[in-house]
């Protein structure tokens, strides 16, 4: 039975990969955390981890794991720093959650995956195509997991991810939305439920974003929804100023201040200050020329108004390319006033790839590393907040997804 074999993680290689780095820079050194950095890493042909000596100037790799199959999501559980779920979309088993709970050398698959509940008419009734997101539950609740699907569906597993069920009042809500005109449009990937944020002082409270559809908010752990999209534009629609139906690419809530918000929107870079609910647009002092087009938003681990973007071309033809074939990060140190470029260690011209919604990611150590992945199948990292980056790997398959973590 899938839902209880072991499952070897494929070959393994290990070996110094490329690049060394500053053990300090001038005037700060960089913490001794108490275990090396992981960056696990999601792609369309299989997953792999990269394990970071404590300066991150040296990396391990292991994989592929599960070489040929499309893995959507990577996450180590910060709660017991052992176990990792996998988001996957397999050849035989179709899309499933896989779990290890020995550093990803083996792993089981969910005894029972992510599921809509069967419809009447099976001809009609939705059915997953594919997870594309896991989110840990609240730190007092240690076995809860959230995961996203295409089409939209939120379910919860309180097993540590053997078993999921679907969050009935979503799926409830969903319905209502689906029967107002406009709420439902099409994107190249297919509708996507991401962006699952629990607020780290109220389990119950949780936010959601919907691509397309919007971003939305509960207070009593998925029982009713709200949306939370005044502020945001939404130029592909006919309706100025919508209540839903809105194209968030990426939201995150800030780990020191869960009530600073962040969104990378298919119409713009904005930020949420609670208890507020009008979104602020503070993309526009992007340089013109680059503009305020993205997938992924990474925040700060311990600075509010810290925050990392990675524009892509977002012309009328939408190449999903870096702006001008030249790739860079841009960071605010100031909740989106200002940004800079950054750039140092990146490809100069010619390099015509871009990061998705979940492929960039920053660690907590000090100062904070940075990470990403691109559609050209490169890892980047900067061990020092963007000033600098060097190539951790290159010519993987398609990177999907890059997540870090301090195992235990």
């Amino acid at each position: 039975m899938a839902g209880t074999r072991g499952i070897s993680t494929g070959r393994s290689s290990r070996g110094k990969v490329s690049g060394r780095g500053p053990e300090s820079r001038k005037g700060r050194s960089v913490s001794k955390a108490p275990a090396h950095p992981w960056v696990l890493v999601g792609t369309k042909k299989g997953a792999f981890i990269f394990r970071g000596d404590r300066t991150r100037s040296r990396w391990q790799a292991t994989g592929p794991i599960f070489l040929g199959n499309e893995v959507n999501h990577l996450v180590l559980d910060p709660r017991d720093g052992r176990t990792i779920l996998m988001a996957a979309r397999t050849g035989h088993l179709g899309p499933t959650i896989f779990r290890s709970t020995n550093g990803g050398r083996a792993w089981k698959e969910a005894r029972r995956p992510p599921a809509f509940p069967k419809a009447n008419d099976a001809a009609t009734g939705p059915a997953v195509e594919r997870t594309v997101w896991l989110t840990p539950g609240h730190a007092s609740q240690p076995r809860v997991w959230y995961a996203g699907t295409s089409p939209h569906g939120l379910f919860r597993s309180e097993d540590g991810g053997i078993s999921w069920e679907p969050v009935s009042g979503f799926l409830d809500y969903l319905q209502v939305l689906k029967r107002r005109e406009g709420f439902i449009g099409a994107t190249p990937g297919g509708p996507l439920t991401h962006s699952i944020l629990v607020d780290l002082r109220d389990p119950a409270h949780l936010y959601i974003g919907l691509s397309t559809g919007g971003f939305f908010e509960s207070l009593d752990a998925g029982g009713s929804w709200k949306p939370l999209n005044q502020g945001v534009a939404a130029y592909f629609l006919p309706v100025k100023n919508p209540e839903y139906g809105h194209d968030p690419h990426c939201a995150a809530l800030h780990p020191a201040n869960p009530d600073r918000l962040y969104q990378q929107n298919h119409c713009g870079i904005y930020r949420l200050d609670r208890p507020g609910e009008v979104w602020k647009r503070i993309g526009r002092s992007m340089p013109k020329d680059v503009g305020d087009i993205g997938f992924p938003m990474v925040l700060h681990p311990r600075d509010p108004d810290t925050a990392w973007v990675f524009p892509m071309d977002g012309t009328k033809v939408w190449p999903r390319t870096s702006p001008g074939g030249r790739p860079a990060a841009y960071r605010t140190r100031d909740g989106g006033r200002t940004w800079q470029r950054q750039d140092r260690g990146l490809p100069r011209e010619h390099a015509y790839f871009t990061v998705m919604r979940q492929a960039f990611a920053a660690d907590s150590l000090d100062p904070a590393g940075l990470y990403f992945g691109t559609t050209s199948g490169e890892i980047w990292m900067s061990p020092d907040e963007g000033a600098t980056w060097r190539s951790v790997a290159a010519h993987l398959p398609y990177v999907l997804a890059v997540t870090t973590a301090t195992p235990a």
